[in-house]
């Protein structure tokens, strides 16, 4: 009878070999996470220490009032990291705010942080070609909102001629203005709040008028004039026999 093959040794090594892998990636992508956060914001080394190192710090200090020796600085060392990872994590949105912060469609970025509940313009929908200041729209329950990007006294001019254009085709439906800047001026609100304020905005459409509401922008169109589906201009050639009356 012929002996068959035995799978006893093959399957861990090659399952413990495609999960190194894994993990590794995890640590080098954590790793530069924590390189750009502490290259914009060296503060955030000293931030981590300290979430890290205070619970650790007062589990042993319980732990030697208990003389439970192992189980506290154990808890300590897990809600250290825990609140590691979450200071790690505002301070890398925070830094991630600042590298993009003053570079043109900085408001795009942080209005696609946005998760749900918002259909975002991936596109501005105005832009001044002299200065290059543009308006991006988005879309939801609160009803619309336009937010300028560029200094506010030069894109309140762009803002109000969008703002107009779009009552026009939803003339009931909330219009809400904001640019993006240092927020000293009125409207004006600093990058990393951008998201937070338009997610605080109250609603008052129902998902059915939300969508309506988006098939009328669509009837603006943009700055480009739509192309079909499934046609790629840059690729299309024209019939020549159609040109020749064949």
């Amino acid at each position: 009878m012929a002996r068959r093959p035995s799978d006893s040794s093959p399957a861990p090594t090659g399952s413990t070999k495609a999960r190194k892998p894994k993990k590794q990636g995890r640590l080098r992508q954590l790793k530069a996470v924590y390189d750009m956060t502490v290259k914009v914001d060296p503060a955030t080394r000293w931030w981590l220490l300290l979430a890290v190192g205070a619970p650790l710090l007062i589990a042993i200090v319980i732990g030697i009032a208990t003389t439970h020796w192992i189980y506290f600085p154990l808890l300590g060392l897990m809600v250290g990291v825990l609140a590691g990872m979450f200071v790690l994590a505002r301070r890398a949105e925070r830094a991630a705010y600042l590298n993009i912060e003053g570079q043109k469609g900085a408001a795009a970025a942080a209005l696609n942080s946005i998760r749900r509940g918002w259909t975002i313009e991936q596109e501005p929908v105005a832009v001044d070609p002299r200065s290059q200041d543009m308006v991006f729209r988005a879309v939801g329950r609160p009803g619309i909102v336009l937010v300028g990007d560029g200094p506010a006294g030069r894109v309140k001019k762009l803002l109000e001629g969008e703002r107009r254009k779009v009552a026009r085709i939803a003339p009931n439906v909330p219009v809400h203005l904001m640019t993006v800047g240092k927020g000293g001026a009125e409207g004006e609100v600093p990058l990393a709040k951008v998201a937070g304020k338009v997610q605080r905005l109250k609603p008052v459409l129902t998902k059915g008028e939300v969508a309506a509401v988006q098939k009328r922008l669509k009837a603006l169109g943009g700055l480009r004039p739509p192309v079909p589906q499934g046609i790629d201009p840059m690729r299309a050639r024209p019939d020549r026999k159609a040109m020749r009356g064949r």
